[in-house]
């Protein structure tokens, strides 16, 4: 059960968050064993002001086109998982959608299954 939070700025195409949003789903789909169906995103646009990053960070140059990817699911993805997820969401977001690699952040938070609730007030996973 992952849950996706796309963050972009407002100066962003309108249908850039939802492209992104179904990159990302479909790269989930194949490299994390996420479930068909399992799509769960918001998608928030800022003030460029409000995308707060360094101009560098670990060798790495951003421009004003930074994306902000956090994904909080379920522990238990591989290391190589993860660095295929990334990978395929950096390569796809950059092939299709013409985002500079190097501007793709991704951040994962890695939670036990009990700390999910899918309505009901029930804990659908424990």
């Amino acid at each position: 059960m992952p849950f996706v939070r796309i963050d972009i700025s407002n100066d962003s195409p309108e249908d850039l968050g939802h492209a992104i949003g179904d990159l990302v789903y479909q790269a989930m789909r194949d490299t994390i064993n996420v479930p068909e169906d399992d799509k769960f995103q918001v998608i928030a646009r800022h003030e460029a002001r409000d995308m707060v990053r360094p101009a560098s960070y670990l060798g790495i140059a951003y421009s004003p086109g930074m994306v902000m990817i956090q994904v909080t699911l379920n522990q238990g993805r591989t290391v190589e998982m993860k660095k295929a997820f990334y990978r395929r969401v950096a390569d796809d977001l950059h092939r299709r959608l013409h985002i500079r690699r190097e501007d793709v952040f991704i951040h994962l938070v890695e939670v036990a299954k009990e700390n999910w609730s899918f309505g009901n007030g029930e804990m659908q996973y424990a």
